[in-house]
């Protein structure tokens, strides 16, 4: 047994000995599910957010993110994996209800793009904060092309179980304040999960191809990958081009040094990113002909263009910084980016996917983490790159601990930490789904062919499908599946009534503004 698995069981039987293994599983768990508006031929859609699905500003479950077709579903959050799965399938039947001839693209990197022009910035009407949402996106435009608005993907939410809190806090430092435990803690779990995360690239990965036509505007790029046929490009042993080196990333973002030790590390030197000039977005002009390029010209315009595979969150009050609502009221969740779309999958995630990631992220708050130096930062970025460019390849090594090692060694380690976290979260219930996940998902390691990623390439293989076609008859299946199942009448009158009060509640704001845009924008950095 080594030293970390000997901790992990000291705190694991900390727990247990007090007889609370049963609050393991009470964590919340939410998603946040991105799928593009296309057209049955496949093309990126050209029309607004429908009115019916609601404000995209104010709706509490359909919104969108970066670009007008590229709607978001958020669920909240919920104890049981499988009520947090139920209410995401509810949004789609409902969506599906009011997207006449379109659908919802299935997989995570888009087709049916003609350049940046054919992606449309996502628009939240006139009030400031509607405003601010827009030119924000107009900013990423600039800085990084707007095709990079059409990928799509699925967040993971999750809050360790609120009753848990109170016994690692004795345990371990009763000096400290609850809330700076409980927030020195999640950055320990971020800190384990960005060491490991490489592992959800590999099992979870669904994006090992791209169509050629998504790099029309950045031709280049093309020149790093081989060519599957004449529409496709790909890896052979890729698994998460999305999560690669051709989305949001750039010169300044991978030079940033962000601190995750601390939370007041996390925020001051998050802060100082978007309080910093950058020469190339200074060129860019903040506002041309009085019409607003961006937000500001530093290497951040806000916190959330940071791109990470996690980040630590608070309930941000409206128009109020996340970075003052985690100075203010510490970590109350994280929410992991990492998530392909599972093609294969109607709502793109099953219930195997969550309950692997919840034991997943429980095992990394009750793993020592020590603390993350700059080097660790460029080996962590490595071993992702390496897994989402070739980590089915037969011998793929990773660095760890210093050292070169296969990725099944090290899997395999991983994966026999969490088998008696499974167990422990399957007590007092005979189907035993979290073990049953653990099994389903182990095989994987042994065989690649297992994953998803493959599964995709084999079925575009077995098809003679370009990923294109794969992606379209994928989203025309389920369309249909979709349209054959109507939501209950309950259901149904809530969504609608969720529609209706949202755009209440975007004119009500719209009405309320008093401060021009420019005093707005400043108030906002102000904080």
């Amino acid at each position: 047994m080594n030293e970390q698995t000997r901790a992990l069981s000291s705190r694991l039987q900390f727990i247990i000995d007090r007889q609370q293994q049963n609050l393991l599983t009470q964590g919340l768990k939410g998603l946040e599910k991105e799928s593009l508006r296309i057209s049955a031929e496949g093309r990126i859609s050209q029309k607004n957010h429908p009115h019916s699905l609601g404000s995209a500003l104010t709706h509490p479950h359909i919104t969108t993110d970066y670009s007008e077709a590229l709607l978001e579903f958020i669920t909240p959050p919920q104890e049981k994996i499988e009520d947090t799965l139920d209410f995401l399938h509810n949004i789609h039947q409902f969506a599906y209800q009011h997207l006449d001839n379109e659908m919802l693209l299935a997989v995570s990197m888009p087709c049916g793009l003609n350049g940046d022009e054919s992606v449309r910035i996502a628009e939240y009407g006139t009030s400031n904060i509607g405003k601010m949402k827009h030119v924000y996106r107009r900013g990423l435009w600039h800085r990084y092309g707007r095709s990079m608005q059409a990928i799509a993907g699925i967040h993971f939410n999750y809050s360790v179980p609120e009753a848990i809190w109170p016994l690692l806090h004795e345990h371990e430092k009763p000096s400290l304040s609850l809330q700076d435990f409980i927030s020195e803690a999640y950055f320990g779990l971020i800190r384990n999960f960005q060491r490991q995360s490489w592992l959800i690239l590999y099992l979870f990965g669904a994006s090992p191809a791209i169509c050629k036509n998504f790099f029309k505007t950045r031709p280049h790029l093309m020149k790093a990958f081989d060519s599957y046929d004449e529409f496709t490009l790909f890896h052979p042993h890729a698994t998460s081009l999305r999560m690669s080196d051709i989305g949001y990333k750039s010169t300044n973002q991978s030079d940033l040094k962000i601190d995750y030790n601390s939370l007041h590390g996390y925020v001051d030197s998050l802060s100082a990113a978007i309080d910093t000039p950058y020469p190339e977005y200074e060129d860019i002009g903040i506002k041309v002909n009085s019409e607003y390029q961006q937000l500001n010209a530093n290497v951040l315009q806000i916190e959330n263009e940071y791109y990470s595979t996690v980040r630590p969150k608070q309930i941000a009050d409206t128009g109020e910084k996340p970075t003052l609502a985690l100075k203010q009221r510490g970590v109350r969740y994280v929410e992991v980016r990492s998530l392909d779309l599972d093609p294969f999958n109607p709502i793109g995630i099953d219930e195997t996917t969550g309950r692997f990631v919840e034991v997943f992220l429980l095992n990394c708050l009750l793993q020592p983490s020590p603390l993350k130096s700059q080097q660790d930062q460029k080996t962590n970025n490595a071993n992702q790159l390496t897994v989402a460019h070739r980590g089915r390849e037969q011998h793929v090594t990773l660095q760890h601990r210093g050292e070169s090692v296969k990725l099944k060694d090290w899997a395999n380690e991983i994966f026999m930490e969490l088998q008696p976290l499974c167990e422990l979260m399957d007590q007092g219930n005979p189907d035993t789904p979290y073990t049953q996940a653990w099994n389903t998902l182990f095989a994987r390691i042994e065989k690649q062919e297992l994953t998803t990623s493959a599964q995709i390439l084999a079925h575009m293989t077995e098809h003679e499908q370009p990923f294109g076609q794969f992606g379209l008859t994928i989203s025309t299946n389920h369309r249909h599946y979709f349209k054959r199942q109507a939501l209950s009448a309950s259901k149904k009158q809530y969504m609608d009534e969720l529609v209706r009060m949202s755009h209440a509640k975007q004119a009500q704001i719209e009405l309320a503004d008093t401060l021009s845009f420019d005093q707005y924008l400043h108030a906002y950095f102000a904080q």
